[in-house]
């Protein structure tokens, strides 16, 4: 191979890896510009299949793993298993929903830890369950909450427990 053909190839390598990378630097620009306006201190609701689960608020550095989650909604129940994943330690995500859920008014009534950490919570017509485990060196920490909310418990009862339309 001529020494003029060589140096063809590598500046055609050089020129192909550089609009690679402009390609990226762009497209980093223009999330980092559709972000701007959302407050740092201001984390997204629970998205889900359970309807309008509002208290619930997770960091940031977890991604929704829509695949294993399921929800159920009723004319008296919604409720659902939520799973979520990303690079946090146990005990650093533990505190951040335990604080996370007294700002929101949930009561914790439960924790429980051994290789994973269990946490319940109740309010007056709902209750949630949080297990988070450890991902290991490749797999990612998983937080799992089941959710219970029973419509009927927010209205009145007859003296038969059943509920009475106002």
């Amino acid at each position: 191979m001529k020494k003029s053909s060589v140096t063809c190839v590598l500046i055609a390598m050089l020129m192909a890896s550089l609009f690679a990378v402009s390609g990226c630097t762009a497209n980093k620009s223009a999330v980092a510009a559709s972000t701007e306006g959302v407050s740092p201190d201001t984390l997204p609701p629970v998205p889900g299949f359970a309807g309008d689960i509002q208290d619930i608020v997770l960091p940031p550095e977890l991604e929704w793993d829509r695949a294993n989650s399921m929800g159920i909604k009723t004319e008296s129940f919604r409720g659902g298993v939520y799973v979520y994943k990303g690079d946090v330690s146990v005990m650093s995500l533990k505190d951040y929903m335990v604080q996370s859920m007294q700002d929101n008014k949930w009561k914790q009534v439960g924790e429980t830890s051994s290789k994973d950490v269990m946490l319940a919570f109740v309010k007056p017509n709902k209750t949630c369950m949080m297990v988070i485990s450890e991902g290991g060196l490749v797999a990612k920490t998983s937080l799992t909450f089941y959710v219970t909310i029973d419509a009927t418990a927010a209205t009145a009862l007859n003296p038969f427990g059943e509920a009475i339309s106002q």
